[in-house]
């Protein structure tokens, strides 16, 4: 990127940075949740891929009940966008000390009996509330995490998030050659972390059913931990009305026989949390980009036939 561009950038980003750091919970929550609903007035374009996902997944609900979720994801929008701003405060150790007083992590013991199998653990979680602040509270909690992620661009942005995340030791793997770092990092009894809610086509995705449709979801969390005898162990995160990014830990989840049942119970464990918490999770994602709708009377019939229940 050109310097110039680069610096006119940097310098706002850093700005935004100090200000929220700057600002007490209670205020950033506040505020998130209005800028959440100004963004909701002035941005129909993501705005109609929020309301065209919460109305196809979610047919069974009223028009209102959906319009009330769409407000909330909006509010939560918002104060995503001002927490994430703490990664670009331009004070020594300031996302470590942020991440420290907004994250708790619950189920430690989940992980660490998982982990004490040997081979490496594999979180599974999605988009709710903040991941950001779900990986930098394992880390600190003294859980190795290494997270699949994407290169960033610019470079500079990239290089900010990298040392930032490290400061709370997180670790990174860059898409597309993540398997490298991966297989590295179950030898060395590492968390590896994988988010499961996103569109990803072939060949790292396969068809699984989400919301009664079969669409494109990564694929590769249970071959390898079958390959590695690595455990799968399930997280998501939830940010409570005290502003608290509450980060829990389930029990280890059971392999199966069969790597396309086995990665369909993990899609059915996602979308049972998003039904649980419909507000924190990431609808303007065009997250149905290979699904042909059918109309809405058959799609809840099949929503209410094909339900997900956790085995």
């Amino acid at each position: 990127m050109n310097p110039v561009l680069a610096l006119f950038l940097r310098v706002p980003l850093h700005g935004l940075g100090l200000f929220v750091a700057a600002l007490p919970r209670s205020w950033e929550m506040a505020l998130g949740g209005a800028l959440g609903r100004f963004a909701c007035a002035v941005d129909p374009k993501r705005r109609r891929i929020a309301e065209e996902n919460i109305r196809r997944c979610l047919p069974e609900l009223s028009p209102q009940k959906r319009g009330e979720i769409l407000q909330a994801n909006y509010e939560h929008y918002g104060i995503l966008t001002l927490e994430l701003l703490h990664i670009f405060t331009p004070i020594k150790g300031h996302w470590r000390a942020y991440a420290a007083r907004v994250a708790r992590l619950e189920g430690f013991d989940n992980w660490k009996r998982a982990h004490d199998k040997g081979q490496g653990t594999l979180f599974c979680s999605g988009h709710f509330a903040n991941w950001e602040l779900m990986a930098a509270a394992g880390a600190m909690s003294g859980i190795p995490i290494t997270i699949v992620t994407r290169h960033l661009k610019p470079e500079w942005l990239h290089r900010w998030m990298e040392a930032t995340r490290l400061t709370t030791g997180v670790r990174c793997a860059y898409q597309p050659r993540t398997m490298p770092p991966v297989l590295k990092g179950l030898r060395e009894g590492r968390a590896i972390g994988f988010v499961l809610d996103q569109y990803m086509p072939p060949p790292l995705g396969m068809k699984l059913r989400f919301f009664g449709m079969k669409t494109s979801t990564l694929s590769a969390v249970a071959p390898l931990a079958r390959r590695t005898g690595a455990k799968i162990v399930p997280v998501r995160q939830l940010r409570g009305e005290d502003g608290i990014v509450r980060v829990s830990i389930d029990p280890e989840f059971p392999l199966g026989a069969d790597d396309a049942e086995d990665n369909q119970r993990l899609v059915d464990l996602i979308e049972m949390w998003v039904r649980d918490k419909p507000n924190q999770w990431l609808w303007a994602h065009r997250r149905f980009k290979d699904v042909e709708w059918p109309d809405e009377a058959s799609q809840l019939r099949a929503t209410q036939e094909q339900k997900p229940e956790f085995r």
